[in-house]
C-alpha cells in the first residue's frame, strides 16, 4: 500500500516505520528536485555575440553589432593604423582598415550558437564564406573557409564588452 496515494511510487514497507518511510519521501523530492534545477542550469546560454572584441594578438579591436536581419563586424581599432592596402578595388586602397566591415551577413545556422555569412580578410584583401561560432560567453571563433568550407583557418577572440 503506497505512502500517500496510488499515484505516487514511495511503496509501503511494512518493515520500515513511518519516520523512515518520510524521509524517504523527503530525500526522493529532494533529489527530484535538484534534478529539475540541474536540467535548467545545464540549458545552454543565450549566446550573444555582440559587442567589442580583441584579436588574440592585440593588434585589433573589432565591434559586432546587428545591421539589417544579420551581424555584421566593423574594425574599430588597431595597434598598428593603415589602409586596406591588399582590398581588390584598386579605389579602396587608401582607405584607413579603421572603420572597416570585415565580418558580413552573418546568420544564425541550426547548429546553437553559430552564425555563417562572409569575412573579408584585410591581410590578403580576400573574402571567405565564414563562420562564427561562441564557445563561451567572452570567446568568439571566426573562421574563414574555401572549398564549401572544407578548409578552414581561424581565431578566437576575447571579449572587451
Amino acid at each position: 500500500m503506497p505512502l500517500v496515494s496510488d499515484k505516487h511510487f514511495i511503496p509501503h514497507d511494512s518493515s520500515a516505520s513511518f519516520g523512515t518511510r518520510v524521509q524517504k519521501a523527503v530525500q526522493l523530492s529532494v533529489l527530484a528536485a535538484g534534478l529539475l534545477l540541474g536540467l535548467g542550469g545545464a540549458s545552454s546560454y543565450a549566446a550573444d555575440p555582440a559587442g567589442e572584441w580583441v584579436r588574440p594578438s592585440g593588434s585589433s579591436k573589432i565591434r559586432i553589432s546587428s545591421c539589417g536581419s544579420s551581424l555584421c563586424g566593423k574594425i574599430i581599432w588597431v595597434r598598428d593604423p593603415r589602409n586596406d592596402v591588399h582590398n581588390p578595388d584598386p579605389t579602396k586602397r587608401d582607405k584607413s582598415l579603421v572603420g572597416l566591415l570585415t565580418v558580413h551577413s552573418m546568420k544564425p545556422t541550426k547548429k546553437t550558437d553559430e552564425w555563417a555569412g562572409k569575412v573579408y580578410n584585410a591581410e590578403d584583401g580576400k573574402t571567405y564564406k565564414g563562420v562564427m561560432t561562441m564557445p563561451s560567453p567572452n570567446k568568439l571563433k571566426l573562421e574563414g573557409c574555401v572549398l564549401g568550407g572544407l578548409i578552414c583557418k581561424g581565431e578566437t577572440w576575447n571579449r572587451i564588452k
